[in-house]
Parts: C-alpha cells; structure tokens; sequence
C-alpha cells in the first residue's frame, strides 16, 4: 500500500499540510502523521525524532510543511538542522523548482548536496574566515541526468548556469554538462548562460526559460528570483530527489509564525508540492496534471489576502477540492 509521510512542522505548516491531507484523502491515498523541526525539538529535543525518520524512510514520499520557530533562533538545536538532517538520509540530491504563470512554465534543477553549502569552513588565525566550494565528476553528472531527462520528457532543452569565467568548479560542470549532453543525450538542446546574466533573463525574458541545471548555491538564489517573477515564494513549490527511496516534497515558503493561526494563510504553494509529490513519488502524472489545473483555478476564484483577495485557508482548499472534482483526470 502507498503510504506518504506527512510532516506538518512549525507555524503555518500545520494550517497549509492540512490542505494537502484533503486532497490525498480525496485521492484515496494513505499518509500518517509525524513529529518533525520545533515542535519536535521542544518536545524532545530533536528536530527529527528516530521514529519520524523511520516513518520517512519506509514511506513511498514525505510531505513537509515548514518549519522554524522564532524562540529557537540561535539554539544550538534548530529546526533547519533537521531539514538537512533529512534530506541527508532520504539521499535527495536533486531539487525541483518549478515556476509558472501565463506564458512562464520554467524548471530550475539544483544540484542539492554539493558545492559551497557542504565545502569545509571556518576561521584562520589570522582572522580570515572561509567557506569551500567542491564539486565531483559524479555529482555533476547525476544531477545533470536529471535535468536532460526533464527536458527530454518536456520537450524542451536545457540551459546550465555557471560562472565559468571566475570559478574552477564551474569549468568541471561546464565540461561534464557538455560531454554528457553530447554522449547521451544528443536529442535535448542544451545552451550554457553565465549566472549574472542569466538572473537577468530570468526577470527580463522568463518566457524564453525550459529547464535549468544549476549548482546548489546558484540554484537556491536563481530559483526564488523565478519565483518572484511567477507570484511569490507564495505560489513556489519544490521536490527534492535521489535515485532510490522517498522524495521530500515542501513548499518553498517559511513557518511564517506572525501569521500562524489565523487561518489567512495561502496553501497554494503546499498543494502545488502535493502534486509534484504526485508526479514525482507516486508516478500518478494524471493526478498531478489535474490537481494542478485545479489550483491553477481556485488561485483565480478564491484568492487569499496575500493575492488580494478575501479566501482563507481553508477556502482555498475548499476551491482546490472544487475544481479537482469538477477536473476529468487525463
């Protein structure tokens, strides 16, 4: 039996992993419920208890809320060590961030493992601090799998950002990128942008924009510069995947606990991960594709206060369930 892990986590997690429950429920698949990130800490100390990673890891996909509270900025325990902890363990390299509006459907692929994030840091006695960019052939060339494989599948081609003119490791990605395209994947185009440059594509031309095979660091900024251009860290939704076991699917959104509890805010972004989780974990594409023409909807007929308009959050589900009923899967 398909099972999907559901973590709430911390502030509006809760409100918005609730939307997401009623529309796994209304597609008949099961999910079970676990302690993950501040809450978990202030209960047990861990941000990810031994028994929410044993759930995640014999679960068919995990589905994540948010987390981060504000009470454990700088504690030596921190939700977001959990995140990493998890994403450590499920084995998830590859990060999806899709972005779309009218005429914008664009797809950035973020290498999620590597690079200055994971490098060796800290101080020199001369005071100096640093962090250490490193990347691997290997790691290259999976995530780069990856993104061919996407744009293969969409019809469309690749673009790999770097900065091949400053960085040594964006010479091994520039390579790796272009001997495998050549070997494996000749049917795919595939283009090279510099990264500052590009970030201006993304909000000048967005609409030139399929598939984008990144780093981590270039990844994690360009990604949400998409999102910005397409309505919001609000709307933006993400997959994190390996090649074996679970994916974690989340919104890209924070806790946002100054509005936790009111009901206000927008799961658009979390429902829109559910269906990655759909595409992505379960193989059911034609549920994806019809949960999300039925978000696509609601956005328009029942707009939460972030997007002007009146819906809770619950409304807003309510509009999702709506629409995915009225909605004939593919």
């Amino acid at each position: 039996m398909t099972v999907v892990a559901v973590l709430p986590g911390d502030g509006i997690g809760p409100e918005v992993a609730a939307e997401a429950v009623r529309v796994l429920d209304a597609l008949d698949i099961a999910h079970d419920e676990h302690s993950f990130g501040g809450g978990a800490i202030l209960a047990g100390g861990d941000a990810l208890p031994a028994e929410t990673l044993a759930a995640c890891s014999a679960s068919d996909a995990v589905l994540l809320g948010a987390v981060g509270l504000p009470e454990l900025e700088g504690a030596a325990v921190r939700p977001e060590q959990g995140l990493l902890a998890l994403r450590r363990e499920l084995g998830v390299y590859a990060n999806l961030r899709p972005a779309r509006a009218e005429g914008i459907d664009l797809i950035v692929v973020r290498e999620l493992t590597g690079g200055l994030y994971f490098g060796a840091r800290g101080t020199r006695d001369d005071g100096t601090w640093f962090d250490t960019c490193e990347y691997t052939r290997p790691e290259v060339e999976r995530i780069a799998h990856r993104a061919f494989a996407i744009a293969r599948e969409r019809g469309g081609r690749v673009t790999s950002v770097d900065k091949v003119n400053v960085l040594h490791t964006s010479r091994l990605w520039r390579d790796v990128v272009t001997e495998l395209g050549a070997a494996e994947y000749p049917d795919v185009p595939l283009d090279h942008a510099l990264v500052d440059s590009f970030a201006m594509t993304i909000v000048d031309a967005p609409q030139t924009i399929d598939v984008v095979l990144t780093e981590n660091t270039f990844g994690d900024i360009l990604s949400d510069v998409a999102a910005a251009v397409t309505g919001g860290l609000g709307l933006a939704a993400s997959a994190s995947l390996g090649d074996d076991g679970p994916g974690l699917f989340e919104p890209v959104h924070g806790s946002a606990p100054q509005i936790a509890g009111r009901g206000v805010a927008n799961p658009a972004a979390m429902l829109r991960s559910t269906a990655l989780l759909l595409r992505h974990g379960l193989g059911r594409g034609a549920d994806a594709d019809a949960l999300e023409r039925a978000i696509d909807r609601a956005l328009r007929e029942a707009p939460t206060r972030d997007l002007g308009g009146t819906a809770s959050t619950r409304d807003a589900g309510d509009a999702v369930l709506r629409a995915l009923d009225a909605t004939p899967t593919l």
